[in-house]
């Protein structure tokens, strides 16, 4: 499985991974800072992608007075924010306007997100039909926000490209998921997340499959997605610890989790392309995140990463940072590792 880009982008960008789980209430927002914070400590360059409409991680990053402002404007000349950008393309009415990024933490970028993204996410239903037809129109508007991030990444020597994708499986979502290398899944401890990985896995079987009929069909020189998100692998999230390890309450979810993990992501991704699973044999978990309590919504209060927090027990920030470290070395590790 192979897009026909212009360029070859496995060595011109950057990796570009979603953190992806149509359900909501599994911390994604939270998981997403904090890893672009850990990886962007190792020295690696982070642009986040607030691609969710409800703009939740724009409003955990920047303050809210900076926030609103933002939304008021993002119509005019003044606009920063991603549907800024993307406007003129959903409008018809010119091409992709770029926009400067906020440098939030060190080495962390932000394009912000946007209510009136769902506006957009609106014209990429009629436009991805548009792109069985070979249209010129649904191509640029299916790869718009794509090609915001290729351009944007090149600009600022971007290593690492960080989705936060909105808790659906709407057409936005498809879009970033066929534009990344990567996606994780954060999921919590409960039952209702083990039966979500099912309708996760046909969705994206489906987008992957539908989109090599687009590439097969568009136009030759034309800027296409990849269309080959590889499954990174999982995190467990939220749950309690007693004695240092998981409680039992949520303990008994854990190998649940991992059997769905495979029988209804990893199985059906692999019927398709084996290289659609970065770890070969699993375990397909990336690592455990706790529930952290107190310090977690400090953080989400103070509008930084964890470890940066100044309230709450400075031993739950140490094992925060060292929980979130770990976890982002072994996605550079796997990433590495996968070649893609």
């Amino acid at each position: 499985m192979a897009s026909r880009l212009e360029f070859d982008r496995r060595n011109s960008s950057p990796i570009r991974v979603a953190v992806f789980n149509h359900k909501g209430g599994v911390g994604k927002t939270t998981l997403t800072v904090n890893i672009a914070d850990a990886i962007a400590s190792m020295g690696k360059r982070v642009l986040l992608v607030d691609s969710d409409p409800q703009c939740n991680l724009t409003a955990y990053l920047v303050e809210e007075s900076v926030v609103d402002d933002l939304l008021d404007n993002s119509d005019s000349d003044r606009g920063r924010t991603v549907w800024s950008a993307l406007k003129p393309i959903s409008d018809g009415t010119g091409d992709l306007r770029l926009v400067e990024p906020l440098e939030r933490l060190p080495n962390v970028y932000l394009l912000p997100g946007d209510v009136r993204l769902a506006e957009f996410e609106q014209e990429l239903g009629p436009m991805w039909s548009e792109s069985f037809q070979r249209k010129v129109r649904g191509l640029r508007a299916t790869t718009a926000l794509s090609q915001l991030v290729d351009q944007t990444s090149r600009r600022l020597e971007i290593d690492f490209v960080f989705y936060d994708a909105g808790p659906n499986i709407g057409p936005l979502n498809r879009v970033i998921l066929l534009d990344c290398d990567y996606f994780i899944v954060p999921a919590a401890c409960d039952l209702f997340s083990i039966r979500a990985f099912k309708t996760l896995g046909h969705s994206l079987t489906n987008w992957i499959t539908d989109w090599q009929t687009i590439l097969d069909l568009a136009p030759t020189g034309t800027y296409l997605l990849p269309g080959t998100p590889s499954f990174l692998g999982y995190v467990p999230q939220r749950f309690k610890t007693y004695g240092g390890d998981v409680s039992s309450s949520y303990a008994r979810y854990l190998p649940r989790m991992e059997r769905g993990i495979e029988s209804d992501v990893v199985t059906v991704l692999k019927r398709i392309d084996p290289r659609l699973v970065a770890s070969e044999n699993g375990p397909y978990d990336l690592g455990q995140i706790k529930d952290f309590g107190t310090v977690a919504n400090a953080s989400q209060v103070e509008g930084v990463p964890i470890r940066h927090v100044r309230a709450g027990n400075p031993n739950q920030r140490e094992e925060a940072a060292s929980a979130f470290l770990a976890l982002a070395r072994v996605i550079i590790e796997r990433t590495r590792k996968d070649g893609k």
